[in-house]
């Protein structure tokens, strides 16, 4: 996995919300050192508790889907990881990979990223908002595509070099 943005090959997608169209354009890489912390948007991880993968349930959209947020003024990469994997799921984040990114421009021009990344997590307690799922179902949950299929199978293979 390269440690660099790589614009050669990058999977394009459009996503359309109320009636408007952002635009995707995903990379694989290995370190987020480089990126503008301003316009990291979004943490979002592919969670394995042993070999299972876990989603939530997002409450507003009642839909299944990769525990994640948006970092709160001043947060790292891995604070944001870690406080909204532990809000979501009540589980803690032992290890974590970055998978890719995400770069999004919005309807009015504006680009920000997205982040992906692949971790190991274990409970502190119960949840009901969670399942544990095995990675290769995930589409009977959510399905986010080619983009989707990229993510979830990069995080597969370096959930065990976690």
């Amino acid at each position: 996995m390269e440690d660099k943005v790589s614009k050669d090959n990058p999977l394009i997608a459009d996503y359309k919300n109320n009636g408007k169209i952002y635009k995707f354009r995903y990379y694989e890489l290995g370190n987020y050192d480089h990126l503008d912390p301003e316009k990291i948007k979004q943490v979002y991880g592919v969670c394995f508790y042993q070999d299972k993968m876990v989603i939530v349930l997002n409450g507003k959209k009642k839909t299944w889907g990769l525990l994640g947020g948006k970092p709160e003024k001043g947060e790292s990469i891995q604070q944001t990881l870690e406080r909204e994997v532990k809000e979501e799921s009540n589980m803690q984040v032992l290890k974590w990979r970055p998978i890719g990114i995400q770069e999004v421009t919005d309807p009015d021009g504006n680009n920000y990223f997205q982040l992906r990344v692949a971790c190991k997590v274990k409970p502190l307690g119960d949840c009901d908002l969670i399942k544990l799922i095995d990675p290769l179902e995930y589409k009977n949950y959510f399905d986010w595509g080619e983009i989707g299929d990229k993510i979830i199978n990069r995080a597969s293979q370096i959930k065990s070099k976690l």
